[in-house]
């Protein structure tokens, strides 16, 4: 048997509006085929209730959501992937949002795009949960800021 690692597709973080505050490709797609499925997404979580799961088929894939306070943090993930694998690896990205910005809201991500990017990349590698350990990202992230 062929053993198939968890792969993120992509990750989105749009607020209520639909406007999208961060976009993280790992598999090629171009620009229109880009903002089709940023659409999308936004049209399919942002109509759900509390009452509905946090995962929801999508095309061929599947979206694994949480919503925080105006925002959702999308994943879109392989079909037979673990559900709580990803809601846990967005709480886990949602409380070092936190722990970095100190009560991060929607504008921290807005000015300091940078600084998210630099910390998904952290976590988050070529489409595969890289370091779960928050203190270990906190700590390089404080390494890259002292280069500045």
């Amino acid at each position: 048997t062929v053993r198939r690692f968890k792969m993120i597709r992509f990750m989105l973080i749009q607020n209520r509006a639909g406007k999208t505050r961060l976009a993280k490709w790992y598999m090629t797609f171009d620009d229109d085929e880009k903002q089709k499925l940023i659409e999308e997404v936004h049209a399919t979580v942002s109509v759900r209730t509390q009452t509905h799961t946090n995962f929801v088929d999508f095309r061929t894939y599947k979206i694994v959501y949480r919503r925080y306070a105006g925002l959702f943090f999308c994943l879109c993930v392989d079909v037979n992937d673990n559900n709580l694998y990803y809601m846990e690896a967005i709480h886990n990205f949602v409380e070092v949002l936190n722990a970095y910005f100190t009560n991060v809201c929607e504008l921290d991500l807005l000015f300091n795009f940078y600084k998210v990017y630099a910390l998904v990349d952290e976590m988050f590698l070529a489409g595969e949960i890289q370091e779960t350990s928050p203190p270990k990202v906190l700590q390089r992230m404080e390494i890259m800021n002292s280069m500045d």
